[in-house]
């Protein structure tokens, strides 16, 4: 039995790096929200009569962002009947790619699907020089 080998280790933990990393999270997953945002504005696809649905009133909800989640709330009470109405003929004076559904590019299977991931990943990296 002499031939047995004792080992230790020790392990020490950077907490206030896992902290900033943490942190770095979250604000990255609210930039991104952001970013999605101006995003779908620029796109131009939002309905539009005074801009009140795409400026004033389509906001992020950052209440959830610690826990993982934010939102980009749409508040007038007409905001779900033309997302989910794209029949509608929508006037294009002002945002000529306006539509219902407004959010479907960004979505899994759209053409700028990969848009939030790409963006959270750059931003992070940004944010923790990693």
């Amino acid at each position: 039995m002499s031939n047995l080998i004792n080992v230790n280790s020790v392990i020490k933990l950077n907490l206030p790096k896992i902290r900033q990393l943490t942190d770095a999270q979250t604000t990255a997953l609210e930039q991104t929200a952001e970013a999605l945002h101006t995003e779908v504005v620029q796109a131009q696809v939002f309905p539009r009569d005074t801009g009140n649905l795409q400026n004033e009133s389509t906001f992020l909800d950052r209440s959830e962002s610690s826990h993982g989640k934010v939102s980009i709330i749409s508040s007038t009470p007409y905001a779900r009947r033309l997302y989910f109405h794209p029949e509608y003929h929508f006037q294009t004076g002002e945002n000529p790619n306006a539509r219902g559904k407004w959010y479907t590019d960004w979505l899994p299977g759209g053409k700028e699907a990969d848009f939030a991931t790409k963006a959270f990943k750059e931003i992070y990296r940004r944010l923790t020089g990693i």
